[in-house]
């Protein structure tokens, strides 16, 4: 376990730290093809789409303070940029860039510009800093998990990499991540793409309490291999067992670093996402993306932020598929973001006033 301090924005004095600036990645290869810095255990997932995007994961340097000091921030850079708008991949709630590992092949087919970025904190960031003061040497220490950290960090990545107007995609919480994002930094957004978003809980509600023990008690058992096993179970009901395990091994990958705990009980006891109030703020055309199925976010809670959303939004549904349909229906989710990042998706503008299912466009699965 880390020492329980916190960067913030100030600088670090002495310690691991990479200068920022010239854009150098970190992506040292082992034999295998895989970046060294990820968990040993990579080598032991069986998705053949998991591994391959695996080996494309870099790090990015990334600045948050005022000292120099850079975040070497995990993401999945595309192989060449184009001069529409990025299209950029969230990910969900304590989860890593791999989840999209489907679908980011579908979208770089389809000849668009695609970042599949993880959220700090989660994913395989290197998050750890070493002080060298005297008083502190050697006491590893990690920059803030809280949400306007995040948000400030994702918009350093996209200020020092990106640099264009992007349509952000956020699946579940990665949804409440791009909203917070886009009121905050409406420039940098130009699209809103929510995959079955959970945008009405209230932020970590009364875990955010939790004396700091008990705190890291619960994130071992966020972590251990049951529950994780459990939650894909709930999630994609019916795929073999050999299937859920391995899916569960992707998902839990990212657990196994170092700061891993720090960081998750760190953004627990911040309060979390509580993005209820800016929602009605979002000025940008919004699609949301909704499995029928979903077990996991209500069906009325997608067609509520629908009209919450307002005359900007759009609505289609996935039939057949629960809460993450870019990992079970690629295809319709790929087909989706592409149709939207070109324009060609509900020509016509539903009434916000009449948001029934008569406005919500079904796509073929």
């Amino acid at each position: 376990m880390m020492a329980g301090l916190t960067l913030g924005f100030f600088p670090v004095i002495g310690g691991k730290r990479m200068e920022c600036g010239g854009g150098k990645l970190m992506h040292v290869r082992a034999s295998s093809g895989f970046p060294s810095f990820l968990p040993k255990e990579v080598h032991q997932i069986k998705d053949p789409f998991a591994r391959t995007l695996a080996q494309r994961i870099q790090r990015l340097p990334v600045q948050i303070g005022f000292s120099g000091s850079c975040i070497m921030s995990s993401c999945v850079k595309p192989i060449r940029q184009q001069e529409t708008n990025p299209v950029v991949l969230l990910h969900c709630f304590d989860s890593s860039c791999l989840e999209w590992r489907r679908t980011y092949p579908l979208l770089e087919d389809a000849g668009l510009e695609v970042w599949a970025v993880d959220v700090l904190g989660w994913g395989f960031s290197d998050l750890a800093v070493v002080i060298l003061f005297p008083i502190l040497a050697g006491l590893e220490v990690l920059p803030p998990c809280d949400p306007a950290t995040k948000r400030y960090h994702l918009y350093q990545l996209w200020k020092s990499h990106i640099k264009r107007p992007m349509i952000l995609v956020g699946p579940s919480l990665g949804g409440a991540v791009a909203i917070d994002f886009a009121v905050n930094y409406p420039e940098a957004v130009k699209k809103l793409v929510l995959i079955n978003p959970s945008v009405y809980a209230e932020g970590t509600g009364l875990i955010a309490k939790l004396p700091r023990k008990m705190a890291y008690a619960m994130v071992l058992l966020l972590k251990s291999m049951p529950l994780r096993l459990y939650a894909k179970f709930l999630m994609f009901g019916g795929i073999p067992f050999t299937l859920c395990l391995d899916w569960t091994n992707v998902g839990r990958l990212h657990c196994l670093l170092p700061w891993w705990e720090d960081a998750t009980v760190d953004y627990i006891l911040s309060g979390g996402y509580n993005v209820v109030a800016q929602i009605k703020q979002v000025k940008q055309t919004a699609l949301v993306v909704w499995g029928e199925n979903d077990n996991i976010v209500s069906n009325k809670l997608a067609m509520k932020l629908f009209c919450e959303l307002g005359p900007n939004s759009r609505m289609q549904q996935i039939p057949d598929c629960g809460h993450l349909p870019h990992v079970e229906k690629p295809e319709a989710v790929a087909k989706l973001i592409v149709e939207f990042a070109r324009g060609d998706i509900c020509e016509t503008e539903p009434n916000p006033l009449a948001c029934g299912v008569d406005d919500v466009c079904v796509v073929d699965a």
